[in-house]
């Protein structure tokens, strides 16, 4: 089981590493735009499709990674005050009532979409420059099944947690940044606590607004 769940992660890893260059692609197409449109008065008539196509394989494509590492909004609140086998437990439920026919409505209703695209060669109607689209439409697919490979790896998991008491957490190999920057405040006032000094005013010592004794 544990070995099921290290393959889609690494899965879902390399996935979601590969298509995030398409972030670079999208910035530059954004940027050149920007330039010949204000700077040289010439606009063009693809920038827009391709920032459309470029984060749409981006979202969907890092959806399973992002699962992996526990990143998809979650209202925790009061998931946060339970113990680790009911946070199991009720995970496991809602896998099963939420999850799995969310992410298998996807998959069946994408290839419907893609298969009907592919057909006719489907081209953006966003600019006259008649951009192909239909291969994006194939991503749809490509994100459900991510999404399913490692949602049933998240359900091995609470399986897991269940037996054992713990979660099994992926690998850290990205972190958000004010999560790093509560870190390190806690690191500087933990190194640097004991050299802060205290400031004595002149009202503590009984002196007057001079400083010195009546």
């Amino acid at each position: 089981m544990i070995r099921c769940i290290m393959f889609a992660d690494r899965l879902s890893a390399w996935f979601g590493k590969a298509f995030a260059w398409t972030i670079l692609v999208m910035t530059f197409g954004v940027a050149y735009e920007v330039f010949v449109r204000y700077v040289l008065n010439a606009p063009t008539s693809w920038s827009l499709d391709v920032s459309f196509i470029m984060y749409g394989t981006l979202f969907m494509m890092g959806g399973a990674y992002t699962l992996s590492r526990g990143g998809h909004v979650r209202g925790d609140f009061i998931y946060r005050l339970w113990s680790p086998r009911t946070q199991a437990r009720v995970e496991l439920v809602l896998y099963f009532l939420f999850f799995f026919p969310g992410v298998l409505a996807l998959v069946l209703a994408g290839w419907k979409y893609a298969a009907r695209s592919w057909r006719y060669l489907e081209v953006s109607v966003n600019s006259p420059a008649g951009i192909p689209v239909f291969q994006l439409k194939s991503v749809i697919v490509a994100a459900g099944l991510l999404l399913l490979i490692q949602g049933i790896a998240q359900v091995m998991r609470c399986l897991l947690c269940i037996r054992t008491g713990e979660w099994l957490h992926a690998t850290d190999d990205v972190e958000e940044t004010e999560v790093l920057l509560t870190q390190q405040s806690v690191r500087d006032v933990l190194e640097h606590g004991s050299e802060a000094i205290d400031i004595v005013r002149p009202s503590d010592t009984g002196g007057g607004r001079d400083g010195r004794r009546p």
